[in-house]
């Protein structure tokens, strides 16, 4: 069987209005270009995704699903992927593809220059941006947040990096599984976890421009009560570097 060059690794959880499309663009883009596989990793979805994906696996023969039976997180459901992935390089994105898929190539010369880990910036001068005029609102509380929360966590690990939390990450296979065997973060503060690590194991960091989609808005309500949650994580995540936990794998069940 031959091994992909690409391994595009997705976490769904209850995105069946969006997964059918999300999986016909990667292929469309990467067919007749790389070897691939693009693995959808189930995390215990209430609505149709495992069905529509069961129907997707038929026609796509470069997918695989991963069922989590239960919700487990983002970040459970991501280091699951990653952990099954077969290709040389691994991408990790969205379910809803809002990181244009075609930035790839892109990301993929910069792991040909010598680089072990290539994020996503969506402050990065380069980056574009394209919604809906009704959504800048939220989109400018959304990046008000998220630069209090990088100072947070720049002054806590002295990472360096613009914005651990874009959902497009490009790693060597290698690097991702050495990276992801020692996560213990389940939610979404998996991302900062993932990047103490990199820095904390001597890899070669880039951070590289995204062009991001925004296509539907979130209740302020949620946003604050994610970023709360986000900052106990943080504790737990230096608490965690502090006894050494991300200097070996973990302990699998």
């Amino acid at each position: 069987m031959e091994v992909p060059l690409f391994s595009v690794v997705i976490a769904a959880y209850n995105e069946a209005d969006v997964i059918a499309g999300t999986v016909q663009r990667i292929a469309v883009h990467l067919d007749e270009k790389h070897p691939y596989e693009i693995i959808v990793v189930d995390d215990g979805s209430e609505d149709a995704t495992l069905e529509i994906l069961k129907g997707l696996e038929r026609r796509y023969a470069a997918l695989r699903v991963v069922q989590n039976g239960a919700n487990r997180g983002k970040g459970y459901a991501v280091k699951q992927g990653v952990l099954a992935a077969r290709g040389e390089f691994i991408l990790c994105t969205d379910a809803d593809l809002a990181y244009s898929i075609e930035d790839v190539e892109d990301f993929f010369h910069s792991i040909r220059q010598g680089f072990d880990a290539v994020l996503g910036s969506r402050v990065h001068p380069g980056s574009l941006y394209s919604m809906h005029a009704r959504y800048f609102p939220y989109i400018f509380q959304r990046h008000v947040i998220g630069r209090m929360l990088i100072v947070v966590v720049n002054l806590l690990f002295g990472l360096h990096i613009s914005d651990t939390q874009c959902g497009f990450k490009f790693f060597r296979s290698g690097v991702a599984r050495e990276i992801f065997s020692r996560t213990r973060m389940t939610d979404f503060s998996f991302d900062v976890e993932v990047c103490c690590i990199a820095r904390r194991l001597g890899y070669r960091i880039r951070e590289r421009p995204v062009h991001f989609r925004y296509n539907g808005g979130k209740s302020s309500v949620r946003l604050i009560a994610g970023s709360f949650r986000m900052m106990m994580d943080l504790i737990r995540i230096r608490w965690n570097l502090y006894r050494g936990l991300y200097d070996r794998p973990e302990e699998q069940e």
